[in-house]
């Protein structure tokens, strides 16, 4: 079986998007997913997203983690689906689209794309630090020196701790520098470092603005390793967070067909 595909990136967070309106790619064949993702064998990936019909919405984003399993909401590939999916004149400008944590509006703007999240109902404190969910879980910490601090390690024993060792978290490390809020993650599923992502930025521009740091609700700025995104807000109280809005790149990178 021949499979079509676009490869896609938003500040690094790179994807592979596929046009299953007709329904027929092998979505239960998690095997036959982990190798598109995978770097050295497949096309390579952090993710792979289908883009699909469904009631009431212009599409559905079905979002695959780079092991083949099922994901949770992913920020960067929801921009780069309405990207791709502008493509296929789904819409205009605007979008009303269906991922795995419910309705979501978007707007394409030429190179970048703005997508609205869900709200945020609760943030735990852990110590210094924090949990919350964006649509994804994610742990967020802020530390000293983020350049010189090994996130694959650091990540890793977050995520395997007693506490998320069986449903897994995203874990994110926030460096206050030079004005700016520079973020690097380590991503469940991948199970690694990636170059940006979506839903971490969200979940860390808010812990950001409810510890003080970030000032100006209206555009928080966050500097991944592949760029920089930027996140407005609304704050209904300490742990309550609404109108959420994650803004930035979303680009074609190439396209091609491989074999199954």
């Amino acid at each position: 079986m021949i499979t079509s595909f676009s490869k896609y990136q938003g500040t690094g967070n790179d994807f592979v998007i596929i046009d299953n309106r007709e329904g027929q790619f092998p979505a239960q064949d998690f095997n036959f997913i982990a190798r598109l993702c995978d770097r050295r064998f497949g096309i390579g990936a952090d993710g792979l997203i289908l883009v699909q019909e469904v009631a009431g919405f212009d599409f559905e984003m079905r979002y695959y983690n780079a092991d083949g399993r099922l994901g949770s909401m992913c920020g960067n590939g929801a921009r780069c689906a309405v990207a791709f999916a502008h493509t296929l004149n789904l819409f205009e400008s605007k979008t009303h689209f269906l991922a795995v944590d419910g309705p979501h509006d978007a707007f394409f703007l030429g190179d970048r794309v703005r997508l609205l999240m869900q709200d945020v109902n609760d943030i735990e404190e852990v110590g210094n630090d924090f949990f919350l969910d964006t649509g994804s879980p994610h742990y967020v910490q802020f530390v000293e020196d983020l350049q010189q601090l090994d996130v694959a390690t650091a990540g890793r024993a977050i995520r395997y701790n007693d506490r998320f060792r069986e449903e897994g978290t995203n874990v994110n490390f926030l460096e206050l520098k030079d004005q700016h809020l520079a973020i690097r993650t380590y991503e469940r599923g991948v199970e690694n470092e990636t170059f940006s992502c979506g839903t971490g930025v969200v979940a860390s521009a808010i812990t950001a603005f409810r510890t003080g740091i970030a000032k100006d609700p209206e555009r928080i700025l966050l500097k991944a390793i592949g760029g920089d995104l930027s996140v407005s807000l609304e704050s209904n109280g300490a742990h309550r967070f609404s109108n959420i809005w994650l803004e930035g790149p979303a680009t074609f990178v190439f396209e091609g067909s491989i074999d199954r």
